[in-house]
């Protein structure tokens, strides 16, 4: 078995622009991704929150100006490490699976189109749930593999171009860079859940956005609602039990 290196994972580093630039372009798509982020996490103003997979702190610089704050990061990419904290956050330059976080300190813990680029998710899980307060909410969300946006990025990385003729008609105008679709692992919405209920988070709630056809949901910015089967941005919201 090839081991993984979690300290060394930086896929995004000399690609934080590019980010940043396409959430710009798709002004409708992170409006409503960040409407989904905001619903899930609610107003608690004096909650304590952790972005693991932070980027460049951009969804949370714009919850910043809804009220909510989310101080704390962690991110692999120094080049977007650095861009957030620019923004206001205190960010650990680290994967997910291997960051070094202090017990019982959070409220909220959230991987906000992140866990794609984990190697191994139930590593990452496992690491960032003592993290969590009993009570507290862990939320993972993400592309589904098997929604639209999940199959187009799926061909878009085997075709090596949006432009290919396999997928002529079905792209939106401005899609999501192919060199950052390849190196993503795609998981199921199952597949997240079953990862959750190893770790005994059972309690689970599904809410989604982007249930447009990719090539139109940019033009509006969609109201998140409840379950999973038709959204391509899905959150899974899992409880931690108190501890007895």
């Amino acid at each position: 078995m090839t081991s993984i290196n979690f300290e060394q994972q930086a896929v995004f580093d000399g690609y934080a622009q590019t980010y940043d630039q396409w959430f710009m372009a798709n002004a409708g798509v992170f409006k409503s991704e960040l409407a989904l982020l905001h619903t899930v996490i609610g107003q608690g103003t004096h909650d304590k929150i952790l972005s693991i997979g932070c980027g460049s702190g951009l969804f949370e610089q714009a919850l910043k100006q809804v009220g909510v704050d989310v101080a704390d990061g962690v991110e692999p990419s120094k080049d977007m490490a650095a861009i957030a904290e620019k923004r206001g956050m205190s960010v650990q330059v680290s994967t997910a699976e291997a960051a070094q976080l202090p017990d019982a300190a959070y409220d909220v813990i959230y991987f906000n189109g992140s866990a794609s680029y984990m190697q191994d998710l139930d590593i990452a899980v496992a690491n960032c749930l003592p993290a969590l307060k009993p009570d507290g909410r862990l939320i993972i969300i993400d592309i589904p593999k098997e929604s639209a946006y999940g199959l187009l990025y799926l061909l878009a990385s085997q075709t090596g171009a949006y432009d290919d003729e396999t997928l002529a008609g079905v792209a939106p105008q401005s899609p999501y860079p192919v060199t950052l679709t390849k190196p993503a692992i795609w998981r199921t919405t199952a597949e997240k859940t079953a990862t959750l209920e190893r770790f005994g988070l059972t309690k689970l709630r599904y809410m989604q956005t982007l249930r447009q056809n990719p090539v139109y949901s940019n033009d509006a910015v969609e109201v998140p609602v409840a379950g999973y089967q038709a959204g391509s941005y899905v959150a899974i919201i899992a409880e931690k039990a108190t501890t007895k």
